[in-house]
């Protein structure tokens, strides 16, 4: 049979729009809030009443006059922009001017505001389609409160489809802790039920915010960088140079079991970026254990003509423009970020035991690495001094700024391995090592990470060629055995290095000691080996003093 093509009525096309960005009680917490955020707010407050389906979100912004007000719902009515060309020149969170009004299509509309120099507020109600209802002055606050009642009231089928109301409130708490950590000079207050559900102070930085929102997080456990970095050549807008803030989980000190903890927010907003992310990923390779995942959070603020936002209606996929030059800077500022200086040193106290002991309370500042200066440059500020061996095993370091215990073999791998990978270089030997009895699958791995490897008679295999580092070891057979049991050619790379590491247990002198530290020092990842392993222990001298509790006045400590 055939269909006749016809218009939609107004009320199923405004359904459409709304459904493309109220689909959730997070989703209108998000709109709202960021409509506080560029309206200037310091303090936000949210209510939530799940199961009535309603929510409040009062703040201190600018808040809007009577002509504002009556305005605000109406299809497409956006004080962000005022025409196609200003798409490319977004700085606010909201600007399509769909959210007010999609809400008044799928529930009950109420806003009250009062400019800071306003005499008097207003209190507005809105029909469907956005017009004003109800108009009428009131007493309130400089700011703005938004009321929405009987969400989906209209749609009880959108409502059944929906997760259960515990699946929607870890959703909208998500969703505001993730606004938080791009914005996190504001003060949060939640509510549910009338009832205080969680409340986020605010903090200088992201870095300090975090732990509030991960507690098994500590300060001590995170770097901040911040560089000013120069816009991409084919920027059109007169924009200075764009900022890369990260925070960063030490490797050592901290990690996640999947990756949800990779996050990446442009020009104040959480988006996803599969390139971003993946690069953010491939950034920490072999700092830290098998199958664990870094803390790091990206904020990038830039010039808006190097984003296109409307990939997607929530605005949480973006289109961002030369994204090669993007993937660089990030991975510059992660490997600076995670190189040991004087810049972004700090106390790692990595056992129970020793931190209950020390109780060493880290550093409250944030830490900034100086963009004019190379990573080079403030590494070598750091003067590392070897000072005895302990145990065979660990090497005693004293610095400016207290000592370290550093373990000799899983630091020399360090060093080996980011040699071997700066240059794998595969030497002749003679005679040929000769292996017995090998399974086609290990010829085939010895060939895979180019071994030159030939039959040599009935179940005999001559290895004609092996790792430089090899070279010279009496077990080098052990080791192309080993190698060839499996893994690509940085596994193959980090077993070499392993192998052909200082062992525990060996003597080392003075030089010996130190020229291993000089080396280590000047790694791109110094923190851990290269299977995740922390490399040291360290003891700075605000820990030390706190312990000999140094602070003590003298006539006091003898009962005076």
């Amino acid at each position: 049979m055939a269909s006749t093509i016809q218009a939609l009525p107004t009320e199923v096309v405004y359904l459409i729009t709304a459904g493309e960005v109220i689909d959730s009680l997070a989703s209108v917490v998000r709109e709202l809030v960021e409509n506080s955020l560029d309206a200037g707010a310091t303090r936000i407050v949210v209510s939530l009443w799940p199961q009535q389906w309603r929510i409040r979100v009062a703040d201190n912004g600018c808040g809007m006059d009577e002509y504002d007000l009556q305005q605000a719902a109406l299809a497409h009515s956006t004080s962000k922009i005022r025409s196609s060309e200003d798409l490319w020149k977004i700085k606010s969170l909201g600007f399509r001017g769909e959210a007010l009004h999609s809400l008044t299509t799928l529930a009950d509309l109420e806003i009250l505001s009062r400019p800071p120099g306003g005499s008097v507020g207003w209190r507005v109600v809105y029909g469907d389609g956005g017009k004003a209802l109800e108009f009428e002055a009131t007493a309130i606050a400089p700011g703005t409160v938004v009321t929405v009642s009987n969400l989906f009231g209209n749609c009880v089928v959108r409502r059944q489809g929906l997760p259960t109301a515990a699946q929607q409130m870890r959703g909208v708490q998500v969703a505001i802790q993730q606004i938080a950590l791009c914005h996190p000079h504001v003060t949060w207050q939640v509510w549910q039920n009338d009832r205080q559900w969680f409340t986020i102070s605010p903090a200088a930085s992201t870095g300090q915010l975090l732990p509030q929102i991960l507690p098994q997080v500590r300060q001590g456990d995170l770097q901040e960088v911040k560089l000013e970095i120069p816009n991409p050549e084919n920027s059109e807008l007169p924009t200075p140079n764009s900022q890369l803030s990260l925070v960063v989980g030490l490797p050592d000190r901290c990690h996640r079991r999947r990756p949800d903890w990779v996050r990446v927010a442009i020009n104040g907003r959480m988006v996803k970026s599969p390139e971003l992310e993946q690069t953010i990923l491939s950034a920490f390779h072999r700092t830290l254990p098998r199958d664990r995942y870094p803390i790091c959070l990206l904020n990038l603020d830039i010039s808006p003509d190097q984003i296109n936002w409307n990939r997607n209606p929530a605005k949480s996929e973006i289109y961002l423009n030369e994204i090669g030059y993007w993937q660089e800077q990030i991975t510059q500022a992660i490997d600076q970020a995670l190189r040991i200086s004087s810049a972004n040193l700090k106390e790692s106290v990595h056992t129970t035991r020793v931190s209950k002991l020390l109780k060493a309370a880290e550093a409250k500042g944030g830490y900034h690495v100086n963009p004019e200066h190379p990573p080079e440059d403030n590494h070598t500020q750091l003067s590392l001094k070897a000072i005895a061996q302990l145990s065979n095993t660990y090497i005693v370091v004293e610095h400016p700024g207290g000592m370290w215990l550093v373990e000799q073999h899983i630091a020399h791998e360090r060093v080996l391995y980011e040699q071997i990978c700066d240059n794998w270089q595969l030497v002749p030997i003679e005679p040929a090592i000769i292996l017995y009895q090998l399974s086609p699958a290990q010829v085939s791995q010895l060939e895979r990470i180019g071994l030159d490897i030939e039959p040599f008679g009935e179940q005999l295999w001559a290895i004609r060629t092996i790792p430089a580092l090899l070279q010279q070891r009496e077990d080098s057979a052990d080791a192309i055995l080993e190698l060839s049991w499996g893994g690509d050619l940085q596994v193959a790379q980090v077993a070499v290095a392993c192998r052909s590491a200082i062992r525990n247990g060996t003597p080392m002198n003075m030089p010996e000691m130190q020229t291993l530290l000089d080396q280590w020092q000047r790694t791109r990842n110094p923190r851990t080996c290269p299977h995740g392993r922390p490399i040291y222990l360290s003891l700075e001298e605000p820990a030390l003093a706190r312990f000999f509790r140094r602070n003590w006045v003298i006539g006091k400590s003898h009962g005076i």
